[in-house]
């Protein structure tokens, strides 16, 4: 058998060990597969005429690298049509961002935004801030956890929010004193209706965006990713996108099911199981528990300062028992969003109740604080911890003075974040970003989650150091947890004969550096099922 394919380098890391396969510095691979891995001089017998030899002198072939917790379709439409706040940290500079893009727009065009600080705000956000600096104009701005809008008074108007509506979830439109909305939108079903305002982006541009999005990703050293999503227009702009080629990387996509939703959504969702193109298909299902702890929508044990955070999305918990309890009798792998202590707890126990799933095992996101006697439970159940440590560094302070932290309190700040207890205790801890409400390039959240601070800020103090991961532990989240998460640790997450052939080409062993130089540590190429994608002007590939 000829490769299709031989990659060259300087070293290939196994991460999960050298038992899986052998020491070398090459990989064959023939049908999207490797077919073998070791020295170049014994690949030497599978090179043919028609094999493509890609050289890497120097350089460390890891197994593709999959963020287990992203939002590819909306997160690429809302920066490819919004305004980036993400460096505004007072509400001046959020005032200059906008007066920017104002500057270009008619005054009854809408301006949207994402990656909002909360704490820019002296008190509640509010969106009547606008109304002296932009008189007339419709606004909406995502708050950085992205379970929020601040919409100004003329997209108030224009949507004709009046405090009053009612939600089957724990959504809420807050009013002020004066009974009159504030402009602050919380959880999914109250942003739906400011969503339903903004301008329509058509299928060519949103493709457009999440095409250009995924190259940028992948130029990060993704292979994959977990879209913990599937609404419109998602399966639209897949298809549009391999229309005209190829997705950058893989995409696994799992629908979510509304809060308080009937079987019938149940069915619906059941139903998209399996759909797929090329490099994306439907698989598994995401429920949302609870909020979060910064809109006080999140369900602990406990209520916060203001006597929030203490009930779930799901008025009718009841019914998520029986969803669950659907999904995993037709074999359905579930992933729950449970930040709040009472919110993880409960879904371990419905987990435990509805028993397995065939496909993959079941996933809790987030675990922002939860107390000792969880952490043992996700090995007990084989419950996958799905965590996206950049939260912990960059939506958090070391000294407290943070919403969360405020919110919440220090006796649950201290249990908060907890990836190292939750390896120890034997869970598998598969990583993502939650992009894009977190840094979507994996260097840098693998990075921040060994040092538990911004990986830029040297002088930043650590959120919950003894948190901190090796840098074997983080690049193993995003590859053989990563893999399992999926059901997939038969041909993901491992360089083995036989498994798919999903490679990340690094410039240097990121095991071999400090945590403040993996970011910086080039991506030479992607592999894709086979199919090598350079990625900077280093990369040396022949035929």
């Amino acid at each position: 058998m000829q490769a299709d394919v031989i990659v060259l380098a300087h070293h290939i890391e196994h991460l999960a060990g050298k038992a899986v396969a052998p020491d070398g510095n090459a990989v064959a691979i023939t049908g999207g597969r490797v077919i073998a891995v070791g020295d170049a001089s014994d690949l030497e017998p599978l090179r043919g005429p028609g094999t493509a030899v890609h050289e890497f002198p120097g350089a460390t072939v890891l197994p593709g690298l999959t963020d287990v917790h992203a939002h590819p379709v909306w997160g690429s439409i809302s920066i490819g049509s919004g305004v980036d706040l993400s460096g505004a940290s007072t509400l001046e500079q959020v005032f200059s961002c906008l007066a920017e893009v104002a500057d270009a727009r008619a005054t009854d065009e809408w301006i949207t935004g994402f990656d909002l600080d909360v704490n820019v705000f002296d008190g509640d956000p509010a969106g009547t801030v606008f109304a002296e600096r932009f008189p007339g104009r419709p606004i909406s701005l995502m708050t950085r956890d992205a379970h929020a809008l601040v919409v100004s008074p003329r997209g108030v108007e224009l949507v004709g929010l009046t405090g009053q509506e009612t939600f089957t979830d724990a959504s809420s439109i807050e009013v002020g004193a004066d009974g009159r909305p504030t402009g602050f939108v919380v959880e999914l079903q109250a942003m739906d209706l400011v969503f339903d305002h903004y301008p329509e982006v058509s299928v060519d541009t949103a493709a457009k965006y999440v095409r250009h999005q995924l190259e940028q990703l992948a130029r990060g050293g993704l292979t994959g990713l977990h879209a913990l999503d599937f609404s419109d227009p998602s399966e639209e702009v897949y298809r549009h996108i391999e229309e005209h080629g190829d997705l950058p990387l893989r995409i696994r996509c799992s629908p979510l099911v509304p809060a308080d939703s009937p079987p019938e959504t149940w069915q619906h969702v059941a139903d998209l199981q399996g759909r797929r193109g090329r490099r994306w298909h439907v698989e598994g299902a995401k429920f949302m528990l609870d909020g979060t702890a910064d809109n006080g929508t999140a369900w602990f044990d406990r209520p916060d300062i203001h006597g929030e955070n203490r009930e779930p999305l799901w008025r009718d918990i009841e019914a998520y028992r029986a969803a669950m309890r659907f999904f995993a009798e037709r074999g359905i792998p579930t992933a729950t969003h449970a930040i709040g202590d009472r919110a993880v707890r409960f879904a371990l126990d419905v987990i435990e109740e509805a028993g397995p799933a065939a496909r993959a095992p079941h996933r809790i996101e987030h675990i922002e604080s939860i107390p000792d006697d969880l952490l043992g439970r996700f090995a007990e159940l084989d419950v996958v911890a799905s965590l996206q440590p950049a939260h912990a560094t960059r939506h958090t302070r070391a000294d407290g003075t943070d919403n969360w932290s405020r919110r919440i309190g220090p006796d649950r700040v201290a249990h908060g974040w907890r990836t190292r207890d939750l390896l120890d205790h034997g869970a598998v801890v598969a990583l993502g970003s939650d992009w894009p409400i977190g840094p979507g390039d994996p260097r840098i959240g693998l990075a921040d989650c060994q040092l538990r601070r911004p990986v830029e800020e040297s002088h930043a103090a650590p959120v919950q150091p003894g948190q901190a991961v090796s840098a074997r532990e983080a690049y193993t989240g995003m590859t053989a947890a990563a893999a399992y998460a999926a059901g997939a640790s038969a041909e993901l997450g491992r360089i083995a004969p036989g498994c798919l052939a999903d490679l990340t080409v690094f410039a240097a062993n990121p095991l071999d550096l400090d945590p403040e130089a993996q970011p910086g540590n080039a991506v030479l190429a992607t592999v894709v099922g086979g199919a090598v994608q350079l990625h900077t002007n280093t990369a040396k590939g022949r035929s």
